[in-house]
């Protein structure tokens, strides 16, 4: 019996797609796939490593799917899935710790920073998995992901990923956020989901918005304060747009292991494009 590698119609047509990239980050992937590629002496690879970059940021970018890549490069599925996750390595590597973030920003003279979560959808999961990425408040499975940012929108950190169940604010009790902020010297903005974050009344230093109750509702002055906090806020949400137009984010297919390190090396890839 003969095997045979090609498809029933033939030799299968390779088309060009635009990677809407600048050359900067282009560059910047390939030096530091040579950069290791020096440094644990492999002399050889089936492409050139500005070639495996372009391959690796399509598939980061759309959301390519890694067969599709291989079919059109004459490499192996899984060769396209090692270089991936070799620069996926490598990316988060260079992705900052949550004080060294903000001990930056203070040096800087900054004096506020934005946080915000985001949930990134992910494919429903077998067992006691499939429950806990639930969010109830979404009505979808995904993983809940803390981001920080300046004043002007451009990343500084993003937690690891906790399960889509899981709430914004116990999740910035987990990372211990408040204490890291007065270690630095920094406050913060953030969303209703961070109220009661901070224990401390007489000098908070997580300033949220005021919550209505059924019997408690809103002044005027209140209403006013908390539409001036979601102007102050408004660059976390470009952020997030930002980082959002890497299309693998639209669903993973991946653990929360793989997915803090892919969100976090995304991270290094929205900063190399996008500087405010």
């Amino acid at each position: 019996m003969t095997t045979t590698n090609e498809p029933a119609e033939g030799t299968p047509a390779v088309y060009q797609v635009r990677l809407p990239l600048s050359a900067k980050t282009l560059t910047f992937v390939a030096d530091l796939l040579r950069g290791h590629l020096k440094a644990i002496g492999s002399r050889w690879r089936k492409l050139p490593a500005g070639k495996i970059a372009v391959i690796v940021l399509a598939v980061l970018r759309h959301d390519q799917r890694l067969a599709d890549m291989a079919g059109g490069n004459d490499v192996s599925p899984g060769t396209v899935r090692r270089w991936v996750q070799e620069v996926l390595r490598l990316l988060a590597a260079r992705a900052p710790r949550l004080d060294r973030a903000l001990a930056k920003i203070a040096k800087w003279g900054g004096e506020v920073v934005l946080i915000d979560g985001t949930l990134i959808r992910t494919e429903r999961r077998s067992g006691k998995d499939n429950r806990k990425n639930y969010s109830g408040k979404h009505k979808t499975h995904g993983l809940l992901f803390l981001a920080l940012t300046d004043t002007a929108g451009n990343l500084l950190w993003i937690s690891a990923a906790r399960p889509g169940r899981a709430s914004e604010i116990t999740t910035a009790r987990h990372h211990n956020l408040v204490q890291k902020l007065r270690q630095a010297g920094l406050g913060a903005l953030a969303d209703l989901g961070f109220v009661g974050l901070d224990g401390d009344p007489d000098d908070p230093v997580v300033i949220t918005g005021r919550k209505a109750t059924r019997t408690q509702p809103l002044t005027t002055a209140q209403k006013q304060a908390n539409q001036l906090i979601n102007s102050e806020r408004a660059p976390v949400e470009h952020a997030f747009a930002d980082l959002k137009n890497w299309r693998i984010l639209t669903k993973l297919r991946m653990d929360a292991t793989q997915a803090t390190m892919l969100l976090r090396a995304l991270l290094v890839l929205t900063h190399s494009e996008i500087t405010r």
